[in-house]
């Protein structure tokens, strides 16, 4: 079965599995982050690229998660580049290439000041995504060098996700607020995840934030306060990994810490907003020889 199909079947199931929840449901926002190394410390390598666009869909939105399971839904698509250091003739020493696609359902809800997401996730890896196909062409638009990873890519396979989040909000006094959170993950990669978010200004205020997978960068699924001015988000996390699928390869031992470091700043304007991050990602297997900084860019206009 090749990866559309198989995504179609994807998306079938998840519709299924909501369906009894979803009566009555409406288009609530639309979501979306892109990260890029070349906007961050400029090297393309390691966690290169990826794209995440969510739809979220709910009853009504009334500035904070519904107290209901299934309530608010979350349709998630990611794209993601994993690359070695030299994509057009790799050293047999780094780590393989993972083209991933995934295809998920996640749902956000509420238990009295805790703030709640549980999703699962369909991951598909391996040359039958065409993802090195797709990096390639565009390497050769922005006339960066080729993509050549064949026989060098994880294997085809399809991983279920399920991904857990706990959270809650403290006011700091002024504009600030902090929320620390917890994130259990079993499937592509098998992690437990305990870090803290800040923000100062009006960014996220009754608003549905998201979380991107990659980086831990926030972005709205559904607008809140459109309070124009400018907004600082710093946030921190580490990690112990207990498994792997990207790193399951002869002669490449996982690290079983792995810390994220980030700060972004949000502009809201009258009609849009525009935010800008920077993450840093410590060292994901014992040969890694340095961590990275990875850019990340959102773009929202209202018409």
């Amino acid at each position: 079965m090749n990866v559309i199909r198989s995504a179609a079947v994807a998306f079938m199931l998840f519709a299924a599995t909501s369906a009894a929840c979803a009566e009555g449901h409406k288009s609530l926002g639309w979501g979306s982050l892109f990260n890029n190394d070349t906007l961050g410390d400029g090297k393309d390598r390691w966690r290169s690229a990826s794209l995440v666009v969510s739809h979220v869909r709910g009853e009504e939105w009334a500035g904070q998660r519904p107290d209901r399971i299934g309530a608010l839904i979350e349709y998630r698509f990611r794209a993601e580049m994993i690359t070695p250091v030299n994509v057009a003739a790799p050293n047999a020493s780094d780590r393989l290439y993972v083209g991933a696609l995934s295809f998920g359902a996640h749902t956000h809800f509420q238990k009295g000041a805790t703030e709640m997401s549980l999703g699962l996730d369909l991951v598909f890896v391996g040359p039958q995504t065409k993802v090195d196909q797709l990096q390639d062409s565009l390497h050769g638009v922005l006339d960066s060098g080729s993509v050549n990873v064949d026989g060098f890519q994880v294997a085809n396979a399809v991983y279920p996700t399920v991904t857990f989040e706990a959270g809650r909000q403290f006011d700091l006094g002024g504009s600030g607020q902090l929320r620390p959170f917890v994130e259990l993950q079993a499937g592509a990669e098998t992690l437990a995840r305990l870090g803290a978010d800040v923000t100062f200004g009006s960014f996220g205020q009754g608003a549905l934030l998201l979380r991107d997978a990659p980086t831990g960068q926030l972005y709205s699924g559904v607008a809140g306060a459109r309070k124009t001015g400018l907004s600082m988000v710093l946030g921190g996390d580490i990690a112990y990994v207990a498994d792997s699928q990207y790193l399951d390869t002869a002669g490449i031992a996982k690290k079983d810490l792995r810390g994220r470091l980030r700060a972004g700043l949000h502009q809201q304007f009258k009609r849009g907003a525009m935010f800008y991050g920077a993450t840093y990602l410590s060292e994901e297997y014992e040969t890694q020889p340095e961590g990275q900084v990875v850019g990340s860019l959102s773009l929202n206009v209202q018409f």
